[in-house]
Order: C-alpha cells, then sequence, then structure tokens
C-alpha cells in the first residue's frame, strides 16, 4: 500500500475509534436528538412533495418540478445520513456493496441539491429577462432532461470511484467494512477528485446565482410594468443563495471535523456528533423548508395554488 493509502486508512481508522463509545444516557440522548429530527424533518419533506405531486399546476410547471426534486433529494440525503450514523453508533461492518449503496445516494443527492438550486435561479432569470420567451424554454419536457443532466452530474463523483474500484477490486465489494467514505478510496486521485469537483461545482453554483441575482435586480429597475414580479424573482434567487450556504456548511463538515480531531479524544467525541448534528442534518432540514413556506409564496402564479404547499407544511408545524 502506498503512503497516500496509508494515510486514507489512518483517517478512516480514526473515525472508527471514535464511534467506540459505550451506550450511556448522553448516547441515547444523542441518538434521540438525530433520528426525531431526521424523521419530523423527513415527515415534513414527505407532506411537501406529495403535495407537489397531487395538483396539476405543480406537476407542470417548471419551477415546482424542480422545488420537488430539491424535496426529494434532500429527503434522501436525509435518510441516508442517518443510516451511516446508525452504523456508526452501532459500530457495524457491512458489506462494501451496502456502503457503496449508501453512499452513492448520499454523495449524489449532496451535490444535486446547490446545481438544482442554480437551475432554479436560471429559470427566474428567463421568467423576467425573456418573458416572451419563458414558456418556449422551460417546458416540463426540457425541464425534466435538466434534472435528469443535474442528477448525472451530482453523481459523477461516486459513479466514477464505484466503476474505478469495480475494474481495480472487483471482489472487495464482498468484504465487511466499517462504512466510512474513506473506505471507499484506493487511490489518492480519487480523494483529490472528489474534493476538487465539488469545489468546482460550488463555485460555479455561487457565481449562477449570485449573476442571476444581478440581472433580475437590473431588470427590474428598466421595466416600467410587472416590477412585483421581478421584485418576488429577486428575493428568490436571493432565497437560493441562502440555501447554497446552508448546503455549504455540509462541505465544511470534514475540514472541521479534522481540526477538532487534534483535541483531546474525550472533546473530540462530543465536538463530532454536535458537528454531524449542525452541519449535516440540521441544514438540510431547513432548506426546502424555508424554501416551501416563504420561496413558493414569492415566486407563485397565484395566492391561492402557490400557497397550497407552504401551508401543509406549516400546517404540520
Amino acid at each position: 500500500m502506498d503512503k497516500a493509502n496509508v494515510s486514507v486508512e489512518e483517517l478512516s481508522f480514526l473515525y472508527q475509534q471514535a464511534y467506540k463509545m459505550q451506550l450511556d444516557g448522553l448516547l441515547i440522548t444523542r441518538l434521540v436528538m438525530v433520528l426525531s429530527t431526521s424523521l419530523f424533518f423527513f415527515y415534513v419533506n414527505s407532506v411537501m412533495f406529495f403535495t407537489l405531486r397531487s395538483k396539476p399546476i405543480f406537476r407542470e410547471t417548471s419551477r415546482y418540478i424542480l422545488f420537488a426534486n430539491i424535496v426529494l433529494s434532500d429527503s434522501i440525503l436525509l435518510l441516508s445520513n442517518t443510516v451511516l450514523y446508525l452504523f456508526a453508533l452501532a459500530y457495524l461492518y457491512v458489506f462494501k456493496a451496502i456502503c457503496a449503496l449508501v453512499m452513492l445516494f448520499c454523495i449524489a443527492t449532496y451535490t444535486f441539491s446547490p446545481l438544482n438550486l442554480a437551475v432554479m435561479s436560471l429559470e427566474r432569470y428567463v421568467a423576467i429577462c425573456y418573458p416572451l420567451r419563458h414558456a418556449e424554454i422551460t417546458t416540463q419536457r426540457r425541464t425534466k432532461i435538466t434534472i435528469g443532466i443535474v442528477w448525472l452530474l451530482a453523481s459523477l463523483n461516486i459513479v466514477i470511484d464505484l466503476f474505478y474500484t469495480t475494474v481495480t477490486k472487483p471482489h472487495s465489494f464482498n468484504a465487511l467494512i466499517f462504512c466510512t467514505r474513506e473506505r471507499l478510496f484506493i487511490a489518492k486521485w480519487q480523494l483529490d477528485l472528489y474534493h476538487g469537483l465539488n469545489s468546482f461545482y460550488f463555485v460555479a453554483v455561487a457565481v449562477i446565482i449570485i449573476f442571476t441575482y444581478v440581472a433580475i435586480m437590473i431588470a427590474a429597475r428598466s421595466i416600467s410594468t410587472d416590477k412585483d414580479s421581478a421584485k418576488k424573482a429577486r428575493k428568490t434567487v436571493l432565497l437560493h443563495l441562502i440555501q447554497l450556504g446552508l448546503c455549504l456548511t455540509s462541505f465544511l463538515y470534514g475540514v472541521l471535523e479534522r481540526i477538532v480531531a487534534t483535541l483531546p479524544f474525550a472533546l473530540f467525541l462530543h465536538l463530532r456528533v454536535l458537528l454531524f448534528f449542525l452541519l449535516l442534518i440540521l441544514p438540510r432540514c431547513l432548506s426546502p423548508l424555508i424554501y416551501g413556506l416563504r420561496g413558493m409564496r414569492l415566486s407563485g402564479p397565484s395566492s391561492s395554488a402557490t400557497s397550497d404547499v407552504g401551508l401543509v407544511a406549516s400546517s404540520q408545524l
């Protein structure tokens, strides 16, 4: 094993030891906190998703199709992160194939949400800056094709890893491993590709959202009519920027985890669970909820239809 692989193995071993804890009152409190939060917001997301699928206006309008996918994506991410947490909490070894499947869902949905935010911002940009062509550009068919491309881009990172592992070590998927992202790495370039591609995606999404925000703001000042719609669209894109910030907290998790790993072991255990809850679980719970309760009301085509999702979600709270 080369030096790069040794470092990855040592890092994974550190994570593995960090999860080896006795079942006590504090651990049960953490478990209840994570599970109750995840299941509650999964329920809220499910209500919003099925409401979006229940009305023709939501199924046929591009921005609601995009929003339904982001709710679905964050819900899957929430569940997959919770499954990984339970694997770790139980100090459970699983087949590498099962771990790879969970990681596929986790990483693909982790990347999908910010990419989808960029598409949603572009949709608002077209609606305000090219209103006469909006219906032509944002058809239901084109929206679904775009979503397919976004899912492909979001899955690219983990699919490359799994393909490389299948080609170089096809029998390794039968091995029992402690399920962490690091255990799926074989070569150092995989880690570099993972961080490099994620960084590129987030920077590109930030540039697109800022561009659309500025363009809509300029358009709102120049048009003499329908200023209210432009103002709502600008607020919606600003909301997407806030959502991107929530997504970025997940990106910071690995960095902060390595920093707190230098602290005393007992303190590291407490901070690691806190970081997991604050940076991985909570932001993805709040992101679709914020948009569902506020963003859809800002950008809806009619007050009665667009408030349905927000009202259904808020009624469950």
